[in-house]
């Protein structure tokens, strides 16, 4: 299946969950990124079982704390 990940297409096995995603892609500090689909948020604690399907875009978020 063909999938977009922070931009770039991309080619996996069908049954992928995001949590190997995220493994495969190498992603720092996996416990702070967060997951959108297609534009919607991903809970953490659904990684483990939620299945990626061909034509979804991926991106990987980091929030930052800082300011005054």
């Amino acid at each position: 299946m063909k999938i977009t990940v922070a931009g770039v297409k991309k080619e996996f096995d069908d049954g992928l969950t995001v949590a190997k995603l995220v493994n495969l892609e190498k992603v720092e500090t996996p416990q702070y990124v967060t997951v959108t689909i297609n534009d919607e948020f991903v809970e953490s604690g659904a990684f483990e079982n939620t299945i990626l399907k061909d034509g979804d875009e991926v991106e990987f978020l980091y929030f930052m704390g800082g300011g005054r």
